[in-house]
């Protein structure tokens, strides 16, 4: 089969393009034949060797995913249309097939094409975990989103407000109508405002961009309050308040989640991203786009 993998750690261009072995179902796994695939920041980190994961070389990355059925098991057959995302480390996205726990994968819906479906599968299962798991966010408080025309972010301001919560969110000037669509109350210009002088007492802080903005970021919650972040490391950043709550959410795959995430994006509940699709060969320039981290919604691979 075509995959995109890397033979070692590094920038875009160690990406490579070409035929590897077919991919052989487990016990409990079934064999998917994929026609789109999602570029997340995590894709891009893996392959800058950024997480440190004891993985094999080459290694085909890639998280999350939808195609067709070509070897079923238990819950599908031949032929069903599924989405899904990958247990770290194993990735393996970035390939016309993929061998996969048949637990942790969903039935697509009839109304997504197969790219739409992948945009939000990672995204969309990062957004509810940490919104509805983590956070708890409840109806009537105010959440900070951080980097709001993201995929990830994005999800998770349509999730707030569908959730009945005030969304202040920071994105570039540009993208404040496209977040405001989303579900955004307030946009704050993260190139020209301090989003530590603009806003204060907020219930919940959802972080997506990482450094300096997590640590400034406990600054305006409420006494009680409590944050959430992707970007700070696998564990939960030290808190310099001793009145607020510094949280890791734990992004786990199962199928009751992307359950979730299907029917928040059938429902109207969240609308779909903005999305940019490159063929699988030309996944390193893919990834030159998201380490640029000014993409506004998703990027995806056309696979198939």
């Amino acid at each position: 089969m075509k995959a995109c993998f890397f033979r070692r750690y590094g920038g875009p261009e160690v990406l490579e393009y070409g035929d590897v072995a077919d991919p052989v179902p487990a016990a409990g796994e079934i064999l998917v034949r994929i026609h789109a695939a999602s570029v997340n920041a995590a894709d891009w980190k893996m392959r800058a060797g950024e997480y440190g994961a004891a993985i094999s070389f080459p290694h085909i990355p890639g998280r999350d995913f939808s195609g067709v059925v070509a070897k079923g098991g238990a819950d599908f057959k031949e032929g069903d249309e599924v989405f899904a995302v990958c247990e770290v480390p194993r990735e393996g996205a970035y390939a016309e097939k993929i061998a996969i726990r048949e637990p942790i994968v969903a039935r697509k819906p009839k109304e997504l094409t197969h790219a739409q479906c992948a945009s939000i599968a990672l995204a969309g299962l990062t957004a509810v975990i940490s919104l509805e798991d983590t956070l708890k966010l409840e109806r009537g408080e105010t959440i900070l989103v951080h980097g709001g025309a993201g995929g990830v972010a994005g999800f998770a301001i349509a999730l707030a407000r569908h959730l009945g919560a005030n969304v202040i969110t920071t994105a570039s000037a540009s993208n404040h109508e496209y977040v405001r669509k989303l579900g955004a109350n307030r946009a704050i210009d993260y190139r020209s405002q301090d989003f530590a002088k603009a806003v204060e007492n907020v219930d919940a802080v959802f972080d997506t961009v990482g450094g300096d903005v997590t640590m400034r970021s406990f600054q305006v919650l409420r006494p009680g309050g409590r944050l959430a972040t992707i970007a700070a490391g696998p564990t939960a950043p030290v808190s310099p308040r001793s009145d607020v709550a510094s949280l890791r959410p734990n992004v786990r795959r199962d199928r009751p989640h992307l359950e979730r995430v299907a029917a928040l994006v059938r429902q109207g509940a969240v609308p779909l991203p903005e999305i940019v699709e490159y063929p699988l060969a030309q996944a390193a320039e893919a990834h030159r786009v998201s380490e640029a981290r000014h993409l506004r919604g998703k990027l995806v691979l056309r696979v198939s």
